[in-house]
């Protein structure tokens, strides 16, 4: 494929709407970035041969006028001497030079719209792939992007699979039980403080007791000693 073939093909290429269809748009673009990169290179060198080219029409554009004018004063010369035959071949040289100097002329204007034509598709696709390189780096932003969420997707449908529910259940039933364990273990147990006044209350009922056994005891007692 020629270089101005490639050209066109870039330079006319929807870069959204082959991205957009592209299967894989990361590589796509990176291809495609490559292509722009070896194609701007080689316009760079055809333009730099295409302005050596000018520069080298120039200079014998320069020679030939100055040649010309030489022939030109020479046949003034052979006028103003007599010699008609010598002003006749010096204007020969002259218009042999000047037929030189107008194709030169030509082709130096055929390599200024050359190098015109080169600068301009350069400045085309510069900008093509300026606009390339900003949709790579957003590709790559969005795809950064995409693998974090993808990241969190996975780690939120794993949280939220049926084999995780039940590895929840089944800890969460297993600190009920151990909760329930922890609870039977003081069951039927008071505390200490409550302990300390139910013992005082029995020992308080005790003695009533003890004093209800005493009390016929001791009537007895005194009605023995009265006879």
């Amino acid at each position: 494929m020629g270089i101005f073939t490639r050209f066109r093909e870039i330079i006319n290429s929807n870069i959204n709407a082959m991205l957009d269809n592209a299967e894989d748009p990361e590589k796509l673009i990176k291809l495609m970035i490559r292509e722009m990169e070896d194609t701007l290179v080689e316009i760079r060198t055809s333009c730099a041969g295409a302005i050596a080219s000018r520069k080298k029409v120039e200079r014998q554009l320069e020679e030939v006028r100055s040649r010309e004018k030489d022939w030109e004063s020479k046949a003034k010369l052979a006028v103003d001497k007599g010699r008609d035959d010598l002003a006749r071949e010096a204007l020969k040289e002259k218009r042999r030079y000047t037929l030189r100097a107008d194709s030169l002329e030509e082709e130096q204007t055929e390599h200024n719209a050359l190098v015109d034509q080169y600068q301009d598709d350069i400045r085309q696709l510069e900008e093509k792939l300026r606009t390339a390189r900003e949709k790579q780096r957003m590709l790559v932003q969005r795809h950064i992007h995409a693998t974090r969420k993808r990241r969190a997707q996975k780690g939120i449908r794993r949280v939220d699979s049926a084999e995780a529910v039940i590895r929840f259940d089944e800890m969460e039933t297993h600190i009920e039980r151990m909760e329930a364990e922890a609870d039977m273990v003081n069951f039927g147990r008071k505390p200490r403080l409550e302990e300390e006044f139910d013992r005082l209350t029995h020992d308080e009922e005790i003695e009533k007791e003890l004093q209800a056994l005493k009390s016929p005891l001791a009537r007895k007692n005194e009605t023995s000693s009265e006879g």
